[in-house]
């Protein structure tokens, strides 16, 4: 029999093989070499252009000195991002099929992510955010297609799933109906709605869990810590490279510049410390686990923000030195020195506490971040928050190689 022709197996080659729709059933928990999916990293780069907005909303009310209405801003903005992350999250670890239905319900809800991102420069500046509940609207419309798919091919999590359903879809008419309150009303009503958003998985999962992967959603979420540091660093470098101008903002901005490359690795180096998927042993400590990282991410984007904030203050400090700018130089170190502080300790209790086996290793890390609060009223607490993130890292390590020799050590 001839071979075919080597056109003719290049063509065979790169044919498209649309993915038959197949029963939703359950992911195996215990499932070996689950990572994250192609479709996943798209869903995490498409949200990240909704964390980059929030973050410059924040960078713009913190540059103005206008700190209340940049927080109040940016708490619910980020959490619309973030819960509409999670919950995709934590659906695709136990569901995920990746058939052509399951790729078009992924393609909606990154449409509604980017809907959001659309609408939070308004949210920002005008305290509006009907476009950003237009969009999680969106998001969650596709989610609850899910979940009734889920219910209907996996009969064992049936009433989960519909308990998912039922609540996500309730909510989402609950936002909807935000649009018509008058101004000034929406963020007592956001909270109100949060809290219920935050209690549909607490309900859902009380039966019967969904059959998450633990070591899937720890890399997931690694994977999303990443993204957001890296976003962080290049809102900082975009303020740098706009504010280098002259050789004396270049030797200003200098001690700050090493100072956020130490800080960043540092936090990278902590977070990825230890292994996160075997301490997710159970629901309650996977839902705590899970709802702390809203703290460890938000303060990881607002690090963006501040750093990119530092450098225009110096930068006009350096530039204006008989000027007053709208920030006091404590007040723009503190956009850096306070969410650094919270990632420390949220990351502490979260994420390295059940490794730290003795006292003075599980010490190490509120003491730092008391000491990144108080690099505030210093001259260059950029530097020497860098310097004190490094001296965290190298002090875990050598307590943990003591702890393991002593077998002292808690596993995960």
């Amino acid at each position: 029999m001839p071979e075919p022709h080597p056109r003719s197996r290049l063509r065979s080659a790169f044919r498209f093989r649309p993915v038959r729709a197949r029963p939703m059933r359950a992911r195996r928990v215990d499932e070996p070499h689950r990572a994250a999916t192609p479709l996943e990293l798209l869903f995490d780069l498409c949200f990240v252009v909704a964390v980059a907005q929030a973050g410059a909303g924040l960078e713009h009310d913190l540059a103005a000195g206008h700190f209340a209405h940049g927080v109040l801003s940016y708490v619910p903005a980020f959490f619309a991002v973030w819960w509409a992350w999670m919950n995709f999250t934590w659906f695709a670890s136990a569901y995920d099929t990746d058939d052509v239905p399951y790729r078009v319900a992924t393609f909606v809800q990154i449409s509604g992510s980017l809907i959001i991102a659309a609408g939070l420069p308004t949210a920002f500046r005008e305290h509006d955010f009907r476009i950003v509940v237009v969009g999680y609207t969106v998001l969650r419309v596709a989610l609850v297609a899910q979940w009734l798919r889920a219910a209907r091919a996996h009969p064992e999590g049936r009433r989960t799933a519909l308990t998912y359903a039922a609540g996500v879809g309730l909510l989402a008419l609950c936002w909807l109906a935000t649009l018509t309150l008058r101004e000034g009303g929406e963020l007592p009503v956001f909270y109100v709605l949060a809290a219920g958003e935050l209690l549909v998985p607490v309900i859902a999962e009380h039966r019967r869990r969904t059959p998450w992967h633990p070591h899937h959603i720890a890399e997931r979420y690694g994977l999303f810590t990443i993204i957001v540091l890296g976003e962080s660093v290049a809102a900082a470098t975009v303020a740098t490279e706009e504010a280098i101008s002259s050789a004396a903002v270049l030797r200003e901005l200098a001690p700050t510049l090493v100072g956020g490359l130490l800080l960043v690795f540092g936090l990278w180096w902590l977070y990825f410390g230890v292994p996160a998927g075997n301490a997710l042993n159970s629901v309650r400590r996977a839902l705590v686990w899970g709802y702390g990282h809203y703290a460890v991410l938000a303060s990881a984007a607002a690090l963006g923000a501040g750093l990119a904030t530092v450098a225009e203050h110096l930068a006009a400090r350096a530039l204006h030195p008989g000027e007053h700018p709208h920030l006091t130089d404590t007040q723009a170190f503190a956009t850096v020195t306070v969410p650094t502080a919270v990632f420390l300790l949220t990351l502490w209790l979260l994420h390295l506490r059940p490794h730290t086996g003795t006292p003075l290793r599980g010490a190490v890390f509120p003491l730092s971040a008391l000491l990144v609060l108080a690099t505030t009223f210093t001259p260059e607490p950029l530097l020497l928050t860098g310097i004190l993130t490094t001296l965290t890292v190298i002090t875990a390590h050598l307590l943990h190689g003591i702890d393991t020799e002593r077998g002292e050590d808690v596993p995960g």
